[in-house]
């Protein structure tokens, strides 16, 4: 299974599969679909429309704030 994880999958949805919103970026957002909509605020900033529910589910949030957290910018 390589670097699957499987104590994670009975945490996150099956359905939310892994892609990301920005593949092989520092991205963690998911991407958006029709099942999974960016339609959700940061919970941070409150910016509109930034996160998928998949995102929220995991507690994450907009790209710009975690950059700003990461970088110290808090």
């Amino acid at each position: 299974m390589g670097n699957d994880y499987p104590e994670d999958y009975d945490f996150y949805p099956e359905d939310d599969g892994p892609e990301f919103a920005d593949p092989g970026g520092n991205s963690a957002l998911r991407a958006a679909s029709d099942s999974n909509p960016r339609n959700r605020p940061c919970p941070t900033c409150g910016g509109e429309d930034l996160l998928t529910p998949a995102d929220v589910a995991r507690g994450y949030q907009c790209d710009g704030c975690a950059d700003r957290a990461e970088r110290g910018g808090f």
